[in-house]
């Protein structure tokens, strides 16, 4: 079966897009960390990111960099982290959030799903950046 991450790149759920290439996606979380909390995602459905071949981890990590300069741009927030934890879903997927202190990369303060206008507004605004 595939994943809910499959599922959205091939466009049968939907999701707030701010970045689409060969490899990977990124599109905003439901259920960010911080206004702007962003997954970047392999096209190709792998479990672990340590079974990645070496060019897809590349590619999955120069599009977090990207996404993250786009943030720092667009949020000012004091760094932005990047998390790999693979638990909730069997797909890699890297979490890009801006983030003043560590409590903020805390999944325990995710906030619930902030509705289409909102995640619209954030996706419009990295893609901004991201120009």
């Amino acid at each position: 079966m595939a994943s809910v991450f499959t599922r959205i790149i091939a466009g049968e759920l939907p999701a707030h897009f701010v970045w689409q290439d060969d490899r990977c996606v990124a599109f905003l979380s439901i259920e960010p960390l911080r206004p702007g909390h962003t997954l970047v995602v392999p096209r190709v459905e792998v479990d672990h990111w340590i079974d990645l071949e070496d060019r897809t981890l590349a590619a999955l990590m120069g599009v977090a960099r990207t996404i993250a300069r786009a943030q720092q741009a667009a949020y000012r927030p004091a760094r932005v982290g990047l998390l790999i934890a693979g638990l909730e879903v069997p797909h890699v997927h890297v979490h890009v959030s801006p983030i003043d202190g560590m409590r903020d990369l805390d999944f325990a303060n995710a906030g619930p799903n902030p509705g289409d206008a909102a995640l619209a507004a954030e996706a419009a605004r990295i893609r901004a950046a991201l120009r």
